[in-house]
């Protein structure tokens, strides 16, 4: 294991590689358990259900969100616990997620089945595709607590030192998804439910993989008698953490439910097929940036508080260039083989051949996006979250939600392909937007990096 003090000594390129590879593996993994649905929903109930899972998946990670939304601020301070040697507060820390994630759990479940209808039609759902979302849906809430559970218990093991184990329970859930989605689709003929019904039972198993660690008495931190209550102190600073990814989640729903009502105003359900298509497979690489990015953080952050400006500046130009790459290959798949690409979710010839148009469009700015991803990740490594914030809202809010509703009306013939040329111009504008505020930063850098040079030449050798 790496040393804190070798962040700042180490090759930063041998760095990068040593503390982005698990975060790849992890968030790779965690994109193929989103994707998987989709794949055997699209093959073995075809584009209509596809369209219902578009419309469900959001509001999917809506539920999910709430879970992360006191998991990560949790953790956050779980970490800083066990660094004071404050045992008996970590404890209590992981008692409070675990009895809020039951009482969130329960509670989203309740006001999702009750208005489960009204909500599936606000998310884009179509009288065609209603049924294919409420049957996705209704499973997956009745399992909403083991998905909160799982997502907050798996922030907390990386607090706690085993990034591996977490990175596990992630492996053994998508795992266990895809050997019982063909079991359950196919071969028992549930359709719909029984993707739902994979996902919670991996889900399931992946909480009791989880909840071993936390009952052995032998970790540091590990259940106990005292500890199953909520703490409103705990709970205010695990959710003030916790806000800001919330939000924009929440942001992203917002996001998700304009397009979503436009592509299905101007497009019909076929339009929400696409999008889902062409959504789950940028998603795949995305999550590898992700990846990098969680690789990057620690480096930059610590060279940061060091002062080693240079390091920090190598850390950043490295992974932007390997995002970089990451994405111009979904770029260049999507440009040259958006039809291939199209038939991994589903062999209907007609949204096969519809989708190649669409999947060119959205594609073609994300070699751009990497970049973008990187540099809002670059400011939160620096203690600047809310600049990250603002970056991460110009893509989803402030660009694309106007350029949204305004497109097609310059496509008075074909409206829909102004929503779809929407996001590749929203990228671009969040990407400019990103390069602008970027170069400011390090023309700041570069000053203090000529500085610290002027102090070195004038200081006598052994000052």
């Amino acid at each position: 294991m790496i040393r804190a003090a070798e962040l700042g000594r180490e090759p930063v390129r041998k760095l990068l590689t040593k503390y982005a590879l698990p975060g790849i593996i992890a968030m790779t993994v965690s994109s193929l358990y989103n994707i998987v649905d989709s794949i055997f929903i699209g093959h073995g109930c075809g584009a209509l259900a596809l369209s219902g899972l578009t419309v469900a998946k959001p509001f999917m990670d809506l539920c999910a969100a709430f879970g992360s939304f006191v998991g990560v601020g949790a953790s956050t301070l779980l970490a800083i616990k066990l660094g004071e040697k404050d045992y008996e507060a970590a404890g209590k820390t992981l008692g409070n997620v675990v009895v809020l994630n039951l009482i969130l759990g329960v509670l989203v479940m309740v006001i999702g089945l009750t208005f489960l209808d009204p909500i599936l039609y606000a998310f884009g759902a179509s009288d065609n595709t209603l049924a294919y979302a409420h049957e996705y849906m209704e499973i997956i809430l009745y399992g909403n607590v083991l998905t909160h559970l799982y997502f907050g218990l798996n922030n907390m093991l990386r607090s706690m030192g085993h990034p591996r184990t977490s990175m596990t329970a992630t492996i053994v859930a998508v795992t266990v998804n895809v050997i019982l989605d063909p079991i359950f689709i196919f071969g028992m003929d549930m359709g719909v439910r029984g993707a739902a019904l994979a996902t919670v039972i991996s889900q399931l198993i992946a909480v009791l993989l989880e909840l071993a660690i936390f009952m052995n008495p032998n970790e540091v931190v590990h259940f106990h008698r005292g500890i199953w209550q909520v703490r409103w102190d705990i709970t205010r600073r695990s959710m003030a953490i916790g806000m800001s990814p919330f939000l924009m989640n929440l942001a992203h729903c917002v996001v998700v439910i304009i397009v979503n009502n436009e592509l299905k105003f101007f497009g019909g359900d076929m339009a929400l097929a696409e999008y889902g298509v062409v959504n789950r497979l940028v998603f795949v690489f995305a999550m590898i940036v992700m990846g990098l990015n969680q690789g990057m953080q620690p480096i930059v952050g610590y060279n940061y508080g060091a002062k080693q400006y240079h390091r920090m500046l190598e850390a950043f130009k490295l992974t932007a260039i390997y995002a970089t790459a990451v994405m111009s290959t979904v770029f260049l798949l999507g440009e040259c083989v958006p039809g291939l690409m199209t038939r991994m979710f589903t062999h209907d010839p007609i949204l096969v051949h519809s989708t190649i148009r669409p999947m060119r469009i959205i594609v073609s700015s994300m070699w751009l996006v990497g970049f973008q991803m990187v540099t809002g990740n670059f400011f939160t490594s620096i203690g600047m979250a809310g600049k990250s914030i603002f970056l991460s809202l110009t893509r989803q809010v402030i660009y694309l939600i106007p350029l949204t509703l305004f497109m097609p009306m310059l496509f008075s013939n074909t409206p829909i392909l102004g929503v779809w040329w929407a996001i590749p111009i929203s990228d671009t504008l969040s990407a400019l937007t990103a390069l602008a505020m970027l170069l400011i930063e390090i023309r700041k850098f570069r000053q203090l990096m000529a500085e610290q040079e002027a102090w070195r030449m004038s200081t006598p050798p052994g000052f």
